[in-house]
């Protein structure tokens, strides 16, 4: 994509995307990106038309696929404004974190500027949020590991009351439960802000799948994650 973001650019030569794309082993066609991106950006300011670089560049091979995804960074600049300007659809990815509402109002003012300086409106058909529930599913294995360990405690609850919860116990109830009422809040000024919203649970399924170079629906099809996955492909799936 380095070489597609310079074509034409002072002395480089113009590259198509049809000379980049590789063939993955999952079976989808790849434009791979690399870490020279980042010294690219500043030589798109003197193309013609630096934000329209790859809607162009895309429409040489447009009609040789069903669909095409294009993954842009997750900081500012002209890579993502070309993908926005670029795409008929958008999916706005957020993680679950407390922060996750902030990057929804940066990324407003982008489509805002978007519209005033290129006339394209940007409109949201999507938003996922990863690694739902991280922090509340890794207390809960660590209980279920420690349960699993510990049988001769399992028995003693059988036939005893089982003992009271510990300062620590309690305490980690305490932040869970604050935890549940954040995501559930996080979750519903999302739902306000965009038309569809996905969940997806974390899972190490992803990390692993993403170690070894391959989509989670090839990996793990049948995770948590895997599922959520399956169920946004088939709502993508029926766009027009």
């Amino acid at each position: 994509m380095y070489d597609i973001f310079m074509s034409g650019i002072d002395d480089f030569p113009n590259v198509t995307l049809q000379e980049i794309i590789r063939k993955t082993a999952s079976g989808i066609d790849l434009a791979p990106s690399h870490l020279d991106m980042v010294g690219a950006e500043p030589y798109i300011y003197h193309a013609k038309f630096p934000t329209g670089i790859l809607k162009e560049a895309l429409s040489g091979i447009k009609n040789q696929y069903s669909y095409i995804f294009i993954d842009t960074p997750p900081s500012l600049g002209q890579f993502v404004i070309n993908g926005l300007f670029a795409a008929d659809h958008v999916i706005v990815t957020l993680d679950s974190g407390s922060f996750a509402l902030n990057g929804i109002a940066t990324l407003s003012m982008i489509f805002a500027d978007i519209k005033d300086v290129l006339g394209k409106e940007i409109v949201p058909d999507m938003a996922i949020v990863s690694r739902w529930g991280e922090g509340l599913l890794q207390s809960r294995s660590r209980a279920e590991e420690e349960g699993r360990r510990d049988i001769f405690t399992k028995l003693r609850n059988i036939f005893y009351k089982p003992p009271e919860p510990s300062p620590e116990d309690r305490k980690t109830a305490e932040e869970n439960k604050n935890e549940q009422e954040r995501l559930i809040a996080t979750l519903n000024e999302i739902k306000r802000k965009f038309p569809s919203v996905y969940t997806v649970p974390y899972s190490p399924a992803v990390y692993e799948a993403q170690r070894r170079g391959m989509p989670i629906s090839h990996f793990a099809p049948d995770s948590a994650a895997g599922i959520a996955y399956k169920t946004i492909a088939e709502e993508v799936m029926r766009w027009s």
